[in-house]
């Protein structure tokens, strides 16, 4: 279920990334090339920018399929960033949440994006859930299982982890109370992107000192696409690729 993308590096166009190549975000939500787990990207879409000068990113969301969203082209052509974090969706179930279900999700600097799924939702995260104040249950954007990883990313962030450690310890986490699920999380903060594969495929195209990629598949046939392995957090920057592996919950 689900595509999505982030980039950090010189500001360009939103649609050099999400439009413009041959196998884009916007074709990839009828026509994936190596998504595993569905085959149409249609219940909902979005995007989120950083403009000069604001710490807090913009978002343009909404919840059909994005190629019926007849101002989304205007939009990617005009709009500029030194970092963007976009994802369409393929929901795993039907609910009425709509476009507060769509990625990327947003809390101060941050956005965010989870392709994948937990087994047995809700009742699997119950006992995480429990561990949240209930005033952040209470906020939650939607009630998507995406939400409530958000929701537990972000508590960790705010009781003080860096966002890899945060990250990384709530994929394991939730894996360890929901075996079989897919964990692939998409963060930014607009200078750096974190990143899991867990479950589902992850690549990245960096060229060092200029720029950053990272996405479900690629969005071309470009030879420098690398391929994340499976059970790793990914963090990335314009200077930089550093890959860790992640261990299973019962290691």
């Amino acid at each position: 279920m689900c595509r999505h993308i982030a980039y950090v590096g010189p500001s360009m166009a939103l649609g050099e990334l999400l439009t413009r190549p041959v196998h884009a975000l916007v074709r990839q939500s009828w026509e994936p090339r190596r998504q595993q787990y569905g085959t149409v990207n249609a219940d909902g879409f979005g995007v989120g920018w950083y403009a000069d000068g604001d710490p807090v990113p913009g978002r343009y969301r909404r919840q059909g399929p994005v190629w019926a969203d007849q101002s989304f082209d205007d939009l990617a052509r005009v709009v500029r960033s030194t970092a963007l974090l976009a994802a369409v969706r393929d929901a795993t179930e039907v609910g009425a949440d709509g476009e507060a279900a769509a990625a990327p999700f947003a809390a101060g600097r941050l956005l965010f994006s989870h392709n994948g799924a937990v087994p047995g939702w809700p009742g699997s995260l119950a006992p995480l859930a429990a561990t949240l104040p209930p005033a952040e249950l209470l906020t939650l954007a939607a009630r998507c299982d995406s939400a409530l990883v958000w929701a537990l990313v972000q508590h960790r962030v705010a009781q003080g982890d860096e966002v890899p450690q945060a990250v990384a310890d709530t994929v394991c986490e939730i894996a360890g109370a929901a075996p079989g699920a897919r964990l692939n999380l998409l963060v930014t903060d607009g200078t750096t992107i974190v990143a899991t594969a867990w479950g589902d495929t992850l690549w990245y195209l960096a060229e060092p000192g200029r720029h950053a990629i990272v996405a479900s598949e690629p969005y071309d046939d470009d030879p420098h696409w690398q391929q994340v392995p499976d059970r790793t957090l990914l963090v990335a920057t314009c200077t930089d690729i550093l890959l860790t592996p992640l261990k299973e919950p019962s290691e």
